[in-house]
């Protein structure tokens, strides 16, 4: 999976396409990504003795297919692709060739 973590992405399809968003959590087993402010449910919380009932907003995940690297300077949405550099495996732009971490 070449999303990770903390990565700025961009929804490329589904009902928020066209959203970005930073990445919460990113399960790789599922090969699914939360991204913040993307597949936003309700969730209706229970009265408890010390906790009040509420209805939360809480985001759900979403397939990392339908999600694409989104590059700031650029401004769109990029291909990641691997290079070694030194002893190191290092993400790239696929069309710049430059390195993103």
């Amino acid at each position: 999976m070449r999303i990770k973590k903390d990565d700025t992405v961009i929804v490329i399809t589904g009902k928020d396409k066209g959203k970005t968003g930073k990445v919460l959590r990113a399960m790789p087993k599922e090969n699914k990504v939360v991204v913040e402010g993307v597949n936003v449910q309700t969730k209706h919380q229970k009265q408890t003795r010390t906790e009040k009932a509420e209805i939360k907003h809480i985001e759900g995940p979403i397939d990392v297919s339908n999600v694409m690297f989104y590059d700031a300077k650029a401004k769109e949405a990029i291909k990641i692709g691997y290079k070694v550099d030194g002893d190191r495996k290092v993400r790239v732009n696929r069309k710049t060739g430059n390195v993103i971490d």
